[in-house]
């Protein structure tokens, strides 16, 4: 259950839009994305302090207490700014794996660090195919006596380049288990894969009898719970994205003056203005409704998720896309923002497994 009360929640929204107004403008966001590790350890260490890396870490270890719902909402804000940041990496992802990991000894030593801003950490998942999905694994641990150890191949690691400790996914007999790697163990490659969205750092993972702690005893259903958080959190971003890709798309429209009045009051560009609107307000209810849904633990929540990962992300793309094109030609200019937001939208829309994917989860969920 969530800490926060209605207002609390409030003024936490609050806090995050004005820091991110502050500290991920436009520029901030061209800066950081040009640099190696891709986030700013000053603003890291901002959300640290604001208890936003700790959010949804209950507040036994050091954290918030949050829920989806605070997730989500906050995420809104993270899509719209753009963040340059390891959050969903670091603060969602393995942040929600460590707590489905039911290991209290790994949650008391990894949790407190990642919380305070000073670890990052990442899960490697599935291998170089892009299944999201246990038969997508492609890490095998082996045991010997009391000692693990990892080969194989993990693939689209977010964040895997800058991280300090990795949360390995790996098949273990006949199931499958969770692994702890420190970031610079023996026998751990890791190389970065170029991305479409220069706001996203992804690697590509090789391990060759790399020395692994077993964290906890569970299978592929706590990486499913840490999933569906994760894909209630990038809904979250999409909707915010899109939101304010549609919002400089009209604010454009308001200013730009073609044949003595502004371009937004063409009636060609009003019915893809309503277009765009429909897809940014229906994107805000999927999310929602699925940070709801999670929060409540209720018997649709695996439902409203799959529908919120492909409608968002179709959403996201849909309405930068069009503003790209009402924005005419200085839409196509690296000078303007239009394309950051496009090429986010691309790439958020491929993370965790792509809308054909979701959409397909989502009939088997409805009984399809």
């Amino acid at each position: 259950m969530s800490a926060f009360d209605a207002e609390e929640r409030a003024a936490l929204v609050d806090q995050v839009q004005r820091l991110l107004r502050d500290r991920s403008a436009e520029a901030d966001v061209r800066r950081t994305m040009e640099t190696p590790s891709g986030y700013d350890p000053q603003v890291w260490r901002q959300l640290a302090d604001m208890g936003l890396l700790g959010l949804i870490v209950d507040q036994n270890h050091g954290g918030s207490g949050g829920g989806p719902v605070e997730l989500e909402l906050v995420m809104e804000a993270i899509g719209a700014a753009l963040l340059c940041s390891p959050f969903l990496s670091s603060a969602v992802l393995a942040t929600a794996l460590l707590s489905a990991s039911g290991d209290e000894a790994a949650k008391k030593r990894l949790l407190p660090p990642m919380v305070a801003g000073t670890t990052v950490a990442t899960v490697a998942i599935t291998g170089e195919g892009g299944l999201w999905t246990a038969e997508g694994v492609g890490v095998t641990a082996t045991q010997a006596g009391d000692r693990w150890t990892l080969d194989g191949v993990a693939s689209y690691v977010t964040h895997g380049q800058i991280a300090d400790v990795v949360l390995v996914v790996a098949a273990v007999g006949d199931g499958i288990g969770v692994f702890e790697v420190e970031a610079k163990a023996a026998g751990l490659q890791i190389a970065p894969l170029p991305t479409f969205d220069l706001t996203l750092r992804l690697a590509k993972l090789t391990f060759a009898s790399v020395a692994a702690h077993r964290i906890g005893n569970v299978g592929w259903e706590a990486v499913k719970a840490a999933l569906d958080v994760t894909l209630v959190a990038l809904a979250g971003e999409q909707a915010g994205g899109a939101r304010r890709s549609l919002d400089m798309t009209v604010e454009y429209g308001k200013n730009r003056i073609q044949f003595g009045r502004p371009i937004a009051g063409f009636q060609a560009l009003k019915h893809m203005a309503a277009d765009m609107l429909l897809e940014a307000e229906s994107a805000t209810s999927a999310a929602r409704n699925a940070a709801r849904r999670l929060a409540d633990a209720s018997s649709d929540a695996d439902a409203a998720i799959s529908l919120a990962a492909f409608a968002c992300a179709d959403a996201f793309t849909a309405v930068t896309a069009a503003s790209i094109q009402m924005h005419g030609g200085i839409a196509f200019t690296w000078d303007y923002p239009a394309h950051l937001y496009f090429r986010r939208a691309r790439a958020d829309a491929q993370l965790f497994g792509n809308p054909a994917f979701h959409r397909e989860r989502y009939l088997t969920h409805l009984g399809g």
